[in-house]
């Protein structure tokens, strides 16, 4: 897996419950040249930290390469964004870490061990480091290693190699620029992610229950208690709030301003193609995780 602003090939592809969105950047990487969206049958994708989130390899192999055909580019290389619920993502604090990665990554899975269900010995890791004046903070990105097997055969199976993977909140904070304090909402389906960053830092984390049948409301109230630990710890006001969804967010937008008095924004990468290459539509905020990816 990859942390976010490692990843700099020219394709995309992001893999959520319900479609897959494949992108292509310019050649300067400064804008989506051209995008496309392939709907994926019920159940397809069934995210999780146990084995089972594809239930179909080939077939959805099949869809990764029309989406990725159709977009064109000579090169197999892709960053594959896949599913929050496949990983863990955690923020850690270090009073010292060595500097060498190698050395490093012993201790961040030692840490990890009483944090994640499942082995972190043996886990799929990636993980950024904050230096701070008396410590050293780290965004880590963990999963079973056959979870992450289970996507990277989809592509393989495709005939392209994900040399980069990386969750999609994480993929789309890497394309916003977070001067100020900066509440992320992002759905997938039932997912529901909750991320704050400040400084261009990820600086809490956070996944939603599942809950079948929310209402923008009720995610506004699930949400709140994360805005009230930040504001609580960090001494600090929520600035700026974005959402991004493949749906209607009018509802969550009307309560999550009642809560904080900020007018939340949609979450528009500003550097996506117009029109979908397959005639199919999505709000411009559901390619916030290929554009995250490819243009920053």
């Amino acid at each position: 897996m990859a942390t976010p602003k490692q990843a700099k090939p020219r394709l995309a592809c992001e893999i959520t419950t319900q479609s897959l969105i494949a992108a292509r950047a310019k050649s300067d990487g400064s804008a989506i040249d051209v995008h496309t969206v392939r709907r994926l049958d019920r159940d397809a994708v069934r995210p999780s930290l146990s084995a089972g989130n594809i239930t179909n390899t080939s077939a959805l192999g099949e869809s990764i390469a029309g989406a990725l055909s159709t977009v064109g580019g000579r090169k197999r290389d892709v960053v594959a964004v896949i599913p929050d619920a496949a990983v863990r993502v955690l923020l850690l604090d270090f009073d010292i870490l060595p500097e060498k990665t190698a050395e490093a990554e012993p201790i961040v899975r030692f840490r990890l061990r009483k944090s994640v269900p499942f082995d972190a010995d043996q886990a799929a890791l990636s993980f950024q480091r904050y230096r701070k004046p008396d410590a050293v903070k780290v965004l880590a990105v963990v999963t079973p290693r056959e979870v992450l097997l289970e996507y990277e055969s989809a592509f393989q199976s495709a005939g392209y190699e994900p040399g980069y993977v990386l969750p999609s909140t994480l993929a789309a904070l890497n394309g916003v620029e977070a001067d100020r304090p900066t509440l992320l909402v992002k759905a997938d389906g039932n997912f529901i992610s909750v991320a704050i960053a400040d400084k261009n830092e990820v600086i809490f984390y956070r996944m939603l229950d599942v809950v079948p049948g929310r209402t923008g409301t009720t995610i506004a109230d699930e949400v709140y208690p994360s805005i009230v630990f930040f504001e609580d710890n960090y001494s600090a006001k929520i600035e700026r709030i974005l959402l991004s969804s493949a749906s209607d967010m009018q509802e969550l937008k009307r309560a999550l301003e009642e809560q904080t008095g900020v007018r939340p924004e949609t979450l528009d990468p500003g550097a996506y193609a117009s029109e979908s290459l397959s005639g199919e539509g999505l709000p411009s905020s559901a390619l916030a995780g290929v554009a995250g990816v490819l243009t920053h």
